[in-house]
């Protein structure tokens, strides 16, 4: 069922026109399998693990942290519990890095949710990471966002969690230096993106794509984590 869900995950594939001779079940019995395990929160915690994982092989980096957001077509209309975001167009992913581009966490709104309200919800989505003696690491020290997260109400709020906003200011010329080091975010959606089922969103149910998202955010993990050397 979890090679089925990946095989999905990565083409793209309509769940019913998943190939039965690949011996990967029915499509809509992976989906069913899908659904108990985002019910039961499987995706979270296998993220969760991953990042110990990484920070244990001390390839994780909290000295700054990037965020972003990034629109998708949503073909079926991409209702969502929240009643502000069901007159939104397409829906959004909302991503956050640590300072090598290794997804820590990622939300979903509606298309017409300004990137900057997921400023905060992001900083709440990192969860515990252990993998070192000590208390887990939460926080990245320094959060860093371009011009569409500039505003001063969003910057206190980042200082109450005790992360330092680095954010770009409108109206303020190129030259920040922030592209240098926010770059790693935007390739971290090109790697998101990757898998063609988060392209474009077809589930109706915002939990299930919200859960083939965060899906997609370990597999980068693992991958990242089998290249150490």
């Amino acid at each position: 069922m979890f090679q089925g869900i990946l095989f999905v995950l990565h083409t793209g594939i309509a769940w019913e026109h998943l190939p039965q001779e690949l011996g990967l079940g029915s499509g809509m019995t992976c989906w069913r399998r899908l659904a108990e395990w985002t019910e039961a929160g499987v995706w979270p915690r296998l993220h969760q693990e991953l990042l110990a994982k990484l920070r244990g092989a001390n390839a994780l980096d909290f000295s700054r942290a990037a965020v972003d957001g990034s629109h998708i077509r949503a073909l079926k209309g991409a209702p969502r519990r929240d009643e502000v975001l069901l007159t939104g167009t397409g829906s959004k992913h909302h991503l956050i890095t640590d300072a090598t581009g290794i997804p820590l966490a990622v939300t979903l709104t509606g298309g017409n949710r300004n990137a900057v309200t997921q400023l905060v919800p992001l900083l709440e989505a990192i969860p515990p990471v252990r993998g070192k003696h000590g208390r887990p690491r939460r926080r990245p020290d320094i959060v860093l966002g371009d011009r569409g997260y500039d505003h001063d109400k969003y910057r206190r709020l980042v200082w109450a969690f005790g992360v330092k906003p680095v954010i770009a200011r409108r109206g303020t010329g190129h030259g920040s230096g922030l592209g240098t080091q926010r770059w790693l975010v935007e390739r971290a959606f090109a790697r998101l993106h990757w898998f063609r089922r988060l392209r474009t969103r077809w589930e109706i149910r915002d939990d299930i794509h919200e859960a083939l998202l965060i899906l997609g955010c370990a597999l980068i993990c693992r991958r990242r984590l089998v290249s150490l050397p």
